[in-house]
């Protein structure tokens, strides 16, 4: 059973890249800058891997809470760039100045 964001009420969708500033065991995100606004992970919920025919369409995806809400995040391996998916926030106030 796949866990995700999608089609939860309170959800957005960005697609927009993101800097990850800190890995937890170098691996998972632990703090990443997004609109000049750093988020602190407080727990991975989940993190799975999509495979594409093509290899260098490989990402591992995580599932991260934080304080302002829960955001699926992407690593795109070949290029080892982090991309913002989706946002699941607490306060909708959040949403509109993110």
């Amino acid at each position: 059973m796949r866990l995700s964001l999608v089609g939860q009420t309170r959800d957005r969708v960005y697609n927009e890249p993101i800097e990850i500033k800190e890995r937890r065991h170098a691996f998972s995100p632990q703090a990443f800058l997004w609109h000049g606004r750093c988020y602190r992970v407080r727990a991975v919920e989940r993190c799975w891997t999509m495979m594409r025919r093509q290899r260098s369409q490989a990402r591992l995806c995580f599932l991260l809470r934080c304080a302002e809400g829960t955001f699926e995040v992407h690593q795109h391996l070949a290029s080892n760039t982090w991309q913002l998916s989706r946002a699941r926030w607490q306060n909708p106030q959040l949403a509109e100045s993110a």
